[in-house]
């Protein structure tokens, strides 16, 4: 068939035949496995949308909008690395879950030397943030959103590093999508509803109403305040700010910079000139801690990713200032353990993938933060093989645990422990209500703890036929956003990532400078030093969750890259949320309807509290590529409106 995996050579239909046996060989009335069978079958093969196939580039994102940004780069000569930081800039200009004062971060394949780097633009705490100064002020965890919600933006300088480093055209050309939309776009329903629903926090900010409530009329409440779907949403503060930008990379071509030179003068404009007085001046006027040293200071990454082998397939993740070593945990605690002979999606399967997710995580709410800040974090240790087979010997095969616990990696990278009496004493924190949150917008309800546990983000995927492969997962500044001052730029609200206590984790305690553990995870893989996929998703702590399985899916039952995207995924919420009041649900297993009523009453037998959805959180977008053929296979999960562009 012409969508098979490059992962296997297996047909399609044979592993469609050996997928809806396993699956169903516990269901004894043949009528049922019959029915069950074709079912399943029709299922796999049939997916909502095709897979994109290009020989010299392929694009995907959030918006489709944002998706032609990127095409248009590869059609003006541009690089993977230049499509997509214009799929950035224009899933930022339309507030896709992100904007312009978010983060950032990527992995990029480089052909020229071989590696996978990373590229860590996530922003900072500013000076001033102590957790004795947020609980001085009753707060349990730093606040959800405003102004003391805001890290250090950190978006545009990860994407002028990126263009500098690893484009080819000049940043002008990148931005002028952007640019076009921040002049008026016609705003989409789901966006144009968001806005609506969010309008009492944004009209507590001046030029956050300016910006998003166009139709706010003070005297008639009961009157649309937002943009109506199909409204030109104009951004005129946003577009002097990237004219800002464009007019510096002009000025310093003009005095014979070269390109690369001329990128970070824009990038100097950003973070030391007139728009970080303004961000600065803004966010302080409103209660913020910024200074201009906190911008001036701050810098972007380009380091080490983590990785692991799976079979023959090496992974790689960003390191510990994100979540991305716990689905690298779970690989290596799955790796020994026949998924395959399961069947998918059987009740012993999802059984397992539960377990070994709840104990990574578990590792990652205690041990990741930081890694530019002392206590280094025992990545060595908790990435070994070794310590992978002792974490997957505490998995009972026939019930869950709802007290699953950090371990302890130091000895397996021969240390002792530091915080071996915090880690005795380490317990989950239990579901709280809306009214115990950590501030006041919590308070107010806005949020409920899944739409946090999910909350943010966007993904984006880009590989050309030279070589390069990226795949990016940037996130912050999502609505309701402070708007910084007259820049159009909405602030990031990572700053609630952070703990005060380290009882709970000590290498994420809140301190001026220090990056917010964030759950943002790119993925990439390899086989024998070349990339065969690009995977990321939208989301919040439900995402490694979601690319595990969609990488199983790919590896061990043989989907192509649209039916692994589109393939209906389990959520855990037993792990601590990463947002709002940092909440563990032991034992809460949301399923969808695919999953038959047998295997959900098994998962009930087993411990599970089983809730039943129509669909889990999981937009996924994916580049699989096919070292045989020289050509790319592109999928979007059909949650949303994820898509892409080939060629």
């Amino acid at each position: 068939m012409s969508d098979r995996t490059p992962f296997r050579r297996l047909s399609l239909r044979r592993s469609q035949n050996t997928h809806r046996q396993s699956r169903f060989s516990q269901v004894t009335a043949l009528a049922l496995l019959v029915t069950a069978a074709l079912t399943s079958v029709a299922q796999a093969q049939d997916t909502a949308k095709p897979v994109l196939h290009g020989r010299h580039w392929v694009a995907l994102t959030g918006k489709p909008l944002a998706a032609s940004a990127g095409a248009m780069m590869f059609a003006r000569g541009g690089n993977a690395i230049d499509a997509a930081c214009a799929m950035l800039g224009a899933t930022s200009t339309m507030w896709d879950v992100l904007s312009w004062g978010g983060e950032t971060q990527a992995l990029i394949y480089n052909p020229n030397t071989g590696k996978v780097i990373g590229i860590n633009a996530l922003g900072v705490a500013p000076t001033g943030a102590t957790p004795e100064f947020f609980r001085e002020r009753g707060m349990v965890y730093p606040p959800e959103y405003g102004p003391l919600a805001a890290v250090t933006p950190g978006t545009p300088g990860g994407l002028m590093v990126m263009l500098a480093e690893y484009g080819r055209l000049s940043l002008a050309e990148v931005l002028a999508p952007s640019m076009e939309m921040a002049e008026g776009y016609p705003i989409e329903a789901s966006q144009a509803d968001n806005i609506e629903r969010r309008r009492d926090i944004l009209s507590q900010w001046p030029d956050s109403k300016r910006v998003f409530l166009p139709n706010l009329d003070e005297n008639n409440l009961e009157q649309r305040a937002a943009p109506y779907p199909g409204d030109v949403f104009k951004q005129p503060d946003l577009l002097a700010t990237l004219q800002k930008l464009v007019d510096a990379e002009a000025q310093a071509l003009a005095a014979g910079k070269s390109r690369k030179e001329a990128i970070y003068a824009a990038y100097e404009r950003f973070y030391r000139g007139d728009i970080a007085t303004e961000i600065v001046r803004a966010n302080r006027e409103h209660g913020g801690l910024f200074t201009e040293s906190d911008l001036a200071d701050w810098q972007v990454h380009i380091e080490e990713p983590v990785s692991t082998r799976y079979k023959d397939v090496d992974v790689y993740k960003l390191t510990t200032w994100v979540q991305g070593p716990a689905m690298l945990q779970a690989l290596n605690i799955l790796e020994d353990i026949d998924l395959k002979g399961m069947g998918y999606n059987s009740a012993n399967y999802i059984h397992t993938l539960y377990q070994a997710m709840n104990l990574a995580f578990a590792d990652r709410d205690f041990y990741y933060g930081d890694p530019y800040f002392p206590p280094e974090e025992p990545v060595e240790g908790l990435l070994s093989k070794a310590y992978a087979k002792q974490r997957r010997g505490l998995i009972d095969p026939h019930k869950n645990n709802p007290e699953t616990r950090p371990g302890d990696p130091y000895p397996f990278q021969g240390e002792k422990n530091p915080f071996k009496e915090l880690l005795d004493a380490w317990t989950p924190i239990p579901p709280t209500t809306d009214a115990e949150g950590t501030d006041g917008f919590q308070q107010a309800g806005l949020m409920s703890h899944d739409e946090r546990f999910i909350a943010g983000t966007t993904s984006i995927q880009a590989a050309d036929a030279d070589g390069w492969v990226i795949s990016v997962t940037p996130s912050g500044g999502w609505i309701p956003a402070f708007v910084a001052g007259n820049t159009g730029v909405g602030l990031s609200q990572r700053m609630q990532s952070f703990v005060l206590d380290p009882r709970i984790n000590p290498y994420n305690v809140v301190e001026a400078g220090k990056r917010p553990r964030a759950t943002l995870t790119p993925s990439m893989a390899l086989r024998d030093g070349k990339p065969i996929m690009a995977f990321s998703v939208q989301g919040g702590d439900s995402q490694d969750q979601n690319l595990l399985q969609f990488f199983l899916n790919v590896l061990e039952f043989d989907m192509n890259v649209q039916q692994a995207a589109e393939a209906h995924n389990i959520t855990s919420y037993q792990m601590q949320s990463s947002f709002g009041a940092h909440q563990s649900e032991p034992g809460r297993l949301a399923i969808t309807r695919q999953i038959p009523p047998y295997t959900r009453d098994r998962l009930k037998a087993m411990g599970y509290d089983v809730e039943v959805v129509d669909r889990t959180y999981s937009p996924i977008t994916a580049i699989l590529i096919d070292p045989e053929r020289g050509t790319f296979q592109g999928g979007a999960s059909d949650y949303g409106d994820d898509y892409g562009l080939a060629w």
